[in-house]
């Protein structure tokens, strides 16, 4: 189940790219409205995080990740109706709803569900996810579109379907959550993230600049090739960026609980990820879908990383609010890079000013992975401990519980 809903995080997200050209010549957009349309999701998952960490507080997990799921397929097949820009947006923030629902509610059932691989659990929907990805910009353009008659529109649709379909299925086949720690619940349960919290802004700007290098990439890669004189290699660029992420986040199936705990894991896959911008800048043909290749393999090291943590160092009732906050965090950094991005790019004229803020938040990853503390020796099984918020022992040395 978590697998499905990863993979229904992105199919409708990624289904955009490999139409972006049908999409400047039928609704005549700019550069900075391409950006403008993919920041809107970013905008989404930023705005809508904190509300899904409230309906996961009412309603539970599982039914928040049911709402999202339909609002994120509802919303996607509306697109193919939009007469222009402003409804093709419009239905996007509906979209985008729906998947900023979605993201919040799945690290609770993570945790809930295998609070003793949480790493493990973690990698796998983040696979999921990944394989969504590829089947999308994979497929979409040698066979999607033919099927469709290259519409567009209908593009949007088909990628609809399955997501609808998971929401069925989670109805039917989604275990009930179970609590995974012991203890009196806070009546109502809380739902607004502690913002004072360093931990909160630490995760949420390193999964902002993952967000943005990966998202700023999408948006612009099949524009950066055109501009190259090479638009023959679009789909093979797209395919690269996120197929390279499949073997990636099968490696972290393994090794996600040893390296979540890790800063210098984070160290060496924001300067993999910099070094990949910077030779897709300087190189051109072929070497552009290399370098779009290795891009793809750090980002995922990275995104699996990330999206443990919260699972990882929050006590088990906090983990939907401190995710909501990263998110809320993550997503708004997403906004801005990308659109600065297009910006550049048609200020200046030069194609590889869509990719210096994206190279700038891979040094923003490798700048704030020394921040992150964790506890000496510990791995996936053993949750971090808030020491302000565990009692102290007693003078007659009495065990606590653990938070």
């Amino acid at each position: 189940m978590l697998w499905l809903a990863g993979v229904a995080l992105r199919l409708t997200v990624l289904a955009v790219p490999p139409v972006v050209p049908q999409l400047h010549a039928e609704l005549e957009l700019s550069e900075t409205e391409i950006a403008v349309l993919g920041g809107l999701l970013s905008l989404l998952f930023a705005a809508a995080a904190i509300p899904g960490s409230l309906l996961i507080a009412r309603l539970g997990a599982v039914t928040a990740l049911v709402i999202g799921l339909l609002v994120n397929g509802i919303g996607s097949a509306a697109r193919a109706a939009a007469p222009g820009v402003l409804a093709l947006d419009a239905a996007t923030i509906v979209m985008g709803l729906g998947i900023a629902i979605m993201q919040p509610a799945l690290p609770p059932l993570v945790r809930d569900w295998f609070p003793q691989r949480i790493g493990f659990a973690t990698a796998v929907y983040t696979n999921g996810l990944l394989v969504g990805e590829f089947v999308v910009v994979a497929i979409t353009i040698p066979f999607v579109l033919p099927m469709v008659g290259g519409s567009w529109r209908w593009d949007f649709v088909v990628w609809a379907l399955p997501v609808l379909a998971t929401a069925a299925l989670v109805v039917v086949a989604a275990p009930r959550q179970k609590r995974a720690f012991t203890g009196a619940l806070p009546s109502p349960r809380r739902w607004w993230p502690d913002w004072r919290q360093p931990l909160i802004w630490r995760l949420g700007l390193i999964l902002g600049s993952e967000n943005s290098m990966y998202f700023g990439s999408n948006n612009f890669l099949p524009d950066y090739l055109t501009a190259a004189g090479r638009p023959d290699l679009i789909s093979a660029g797209l395919t690269a960026l996120s197929f390279s992420q499949l073997p990636a986040s099968l490696l972290m199936l393994a090794l996600a609980g040893r390296l979540a705990r890790r800063p210098s894991a984070y160290v060496a896959t924001g300067a993999v990820a910099l070094l990949s911008l910077v030779g897709m800048m300087a190189a051109g043909g072929m070497w552009i879908v290399v370098w779009a290749g290795i891009l793809g393999f750090a980002n995922a090291v990275i995104l699996v990383l990330a999206l443990a943590l919260p699972s990882l160092l929050s006590r088990p009732d906090d983990v939907h609010r401190t995710s909501a906050a990263m998110f809320t965090i993550s997503y708004s950094c997403a906004v801005v890079i990308p659109i600065v991005g297009g910006a550049l790019w048609d200020l200046t004229g030069q194609p590889v000013g869509a990719l210096v803020p994206l190279a700038l938040a891979a040094i923003l990853i490798v700048a704030l992975a020394g921040t992150l503390e964790f506890e000496p020796g510990g791995d996936e099984s053993v949750p971090f401990v808030d020491r302000e918020r565990v009692p102290q022992l007693s003078a007659s040395g009495s065990s606590v519980q653990r938070s």
